[in-house]
């Protein structure tokens, strides 16, 4: 789908890979964007700097979502991207016991990461199906398709997401829906503990979000299923499927040498 003329929606749109997306979409000729964020204020900020719609909204709450897509078919007149973008880490990798997050953690990472999903997607579609076109836009992790060493909350509901869009994608798509799972890795935002600026010393694979925002919108373009910012996560993907006990070996390797501060994969992905 070519962005020109587009009107995208965009879920944790006022920093990150959401912010850098909404200036990449406008820089390639897109219509409108709306930039919704838990924090109204940077929502509006980011508006006001990028031109667009800054809204207020709890990606958790269905409530707020529906209202959300209301307020930007009010203003744009429909939606034909969907970015459900938002997402957050917990504060720290545990090594050693993959069940001690707690219950309120696992469910917060379930909304925002899964049913925030659903809600966007259960709120654009009518519009979508009636024109007989749109573009639903998950964004996971490559974590939803490998695993994060020592967050298992963050793993299992990125798994979750990517296995929703894959029935989206399945349910729609010969009704003229695109649908695409985006699975970054290494990004410098916060959820990795950075900041939006690459450090002078960073290693080989830590992208900006600038960069990342790029080849997001490249793969909006090509439509694929999935869309990576790195490329070589579909060859770690299909070495763990082709081998799946020595892919866990590997990843058991992975957690020793994190447990010993082998330094930047400490950062999720």
């Amino acid at each position: 789908m070519q962005m020109k003329d587009r009107i995208a929606f965009v879920t944790g749109g006022g920093r990150g890979i959401g912010r850098a997306v909404c200036r990449e979409l406008l820089s390639r000729g897109a219509a409108g964007v709306v930039i919704a964020d838990l924090d109204g204020a940077l929502a509006q900020a980011t508006a006001a700097e990028l031109g667009g719609l800054g809204l207020q909204c709890d990606v958790s709450n269905e409530t707020a979502v529906r209202a959300a897509v209301a307020a930007a078919i009010a203003h744009y007149g429909r939606v034909d991207v969907l970015l459900s973008n938002a997402g957050f880490g917990s504060s720290e990798l545990d090594l050693d016991d993959a069940l001690a997050e707690p219950n309120d953690l696992w469910a917060r990472m379930w909304q925002v990461h899964v049913m925030s999903h659903v809600y966007a997607s259960r709120a654009v579609l009518p519009g979508m199906l009636e024109r007989g076109e749109g573009y639903l836009v998950n964004v996971a992790s490559a974590a939803g398709l490998l695993c994060q060493v020592g967050d298992a909350a963050y793993s299992a509901t990125k798994h979750a997401a990517v296995g929703l869009a894959e029935s989206l994608a399945i349910t729609y798509g010969e009704r003229g829906i695109r649908v695409s799972v985006v699975c970054p890795q290494y990004i410098a935002t916060a959820i990795t503990g950075l900041d939006e600026k690459l450090p002078a010393d960073a290693p080989a694979g830590l992208l900006s979000v600038e960069q990342a925002a790029t080849a997001i919108v490249d793969g909006l373009e090509r439509e694929p299923f999935l869309i990576l910012t790195h490329p070589e996560v579909l060859t770690y993907v299909q070495r763990k499927t082709a081998d799946y006990d020595r892919w866990i070996g590997g990843m058991r390797r992975l957690r020793e040498g994190l447990r010993k501060g082998a330094g930047f994969l400490k950062v999720r992905q």
